[in-house]
């Protein structure tokens, strides 16, 4: 039996949808931000030292970041399903490049954002507007225009592919799927159809909504 360590509004929800993609048994262990700090609680650091998720157990291997798992996953019980062949390397490099992409470039951009957005909001009253000016400021200036090129560079590979590598879901279509459904949580992306079919192909998943079903919907700090 897995064992997943699953954090509200965190990266968690793609490893239960990869785990029903995969038909494997496994038992959800709840934990629940501070509703102050919105930080993990010290209970997920008796689990893994930073404390933080998804972190899976199987048996008495621990195993935290989502890339990691993902592979992990896909290698112990995958049988070489969701995921090209090395056979086909053009593929093979285009899948690999999508599943670290999600967390090395794009995540990135979207947590600085909420941390932008949120020091204004837990700054002392006197210094709000400084503040908030600083965070409009870098939110424009430098957020803004890198979200933009990087929506308009994923765009232009789902619009030629329909979604990131290999046969649907693969490993990196659910890697990069909790990016893209929090950014179409908080913003509106009509100059972006693909990435919304994208987005919809997701949600309409009957293995994504078994999780949905068993651990409710994703949700996104800052949503």
């Amino acid at each position: 039996m897995i064992h997943v360590h699953h954090l509200e509004k965190s990266r968690s929800h793609r490893i239960l949808w990869l785990l029903e993609v995969l038909a494997l048994d496994y038992d959800i262990h709840v934990y629940q931000r501070d509703r102050k700090t919105q930080q993990a609680p010290a209970a997920l650091k008796n689990i893994h030292p930073l404390g933080k998720s998804p972190v899976i157990m199987d048996g008495e291997l621990v195993i935290a970041e989502s890339g990691a798992i993902i592979d992990y996953l896909l290698h112990t019980y995958g049988k070489e399903c969701l995921q090209p062949s090395v056979d086909n390397i053009a593929d093979w490099v285009d899948y690999r490049y999508w599943l670290h992409y999600a967390e090395g470039s794009l995540m990135p951009l979207l947590v600085m954002q909420l941390v932008f957005k949120k020091i204004p909001e837990q700054s002392p009253w006197l210094i709000k507007p400084l503040a908030k000016g600083i965070g409009d400021k870098v939110s424009q200036q430098f957020l803004a225009p890198q979200l933009k090129q990087h929506l308009g560079f994923i765009e232009d590979h789902l619009a030629r592919k329909e979604n990131f590598a290999g046969e649907w879901p693969s490993g990196a279509d659910i890697q990069m799927s909790l990016p893209l459904q929090a950014i179409a949580a908080t913003q509106t992306l009509t100059t972006y159809p693909a990435i919304m079919r994208f987005v919809a192909r997701v949600d309409a998943d009957p293995a994504w909504q078994r999780v949905v079903e068993r651990a409710g919907p994703l949700t996104v700090p800052g949503e």
